[in-house]
């Protein structure tokens, strides 16, 4: 909200207001909620979740995510620094060496990652094109929104799409 509205809403006697000063682009790449009788384009961050893949954090030790990873049932933890940025990813491969090892000396740094502001229609056709089951999910500072499963994005978009085309009139 601009600083000029956050005003006006104290004045009128709201007590809870704030001026989120990155404005309302950013607010939607934090995968922040968004509401509004406009139409709607469904956005990758709509479908990401955290909790489907295991944070390992920097400075942790291999030992003390391997039973977290083999138990999540994934091939890989994702490596977050202390403000939540994505630093890398560590796979089950990178497992096998010693526990005592440091996960930022075994993880692979710079994995792929998409805006949570993307398309999910786009998105979701190049992840077809590409037989690509899931992806990591960032905001554009780097910080960690979530994992965006395929199948998850196939039903956000159909979702959008079948609550559009129930609004329109049919004409003939």
């Amino acid at each position: 909200m601009s600083p000029r509205a956050a005003w006006q809403l104290e004045e009128m006697g709201f007590d809870d207001v704030y001026d989120f000063v990155e404005g309302k682009a950013e607010w939607i790449a934090n995968a922040l909620p968004t509401e509004g009788k406009g139409p709607h384009y469904p956005l990758v961050g709509e479908a990401a979740r955290r909790d489907l893949v295991h944070e390992c954090h920097l400075g942790t030790l291999v030992g003390e995510s391997r039973s977290a990873v083999t138990e999540s049932g994934q091939n890989y933890c994702v490596v977050l620094n202390g403000h939540d940025i994505l630093m890398g990813r560590m796979r089950k491969k990178h497992l096998a060496v010693g526990d005592e090892n440091i996960v930022q000396d075994v993880m692979e740094t710079g994995p792929t990652t998409v805006r949570a502001t993307e398309s999910a229609a786009s998105l979701l056709k190049r992840m077809k094109a590409r037989d690509i089951p899931a992806v990591l999910v960032t905001t554009p500072k780097g910080r960690f929104v979530g994992i965006a499963r395929r199948s998850d994005i196939e039903t956000l978009v159909a979702d959008t799409e079948s609550h559009q085309y129930a609004g329109q009139e049919r004409r003939g």
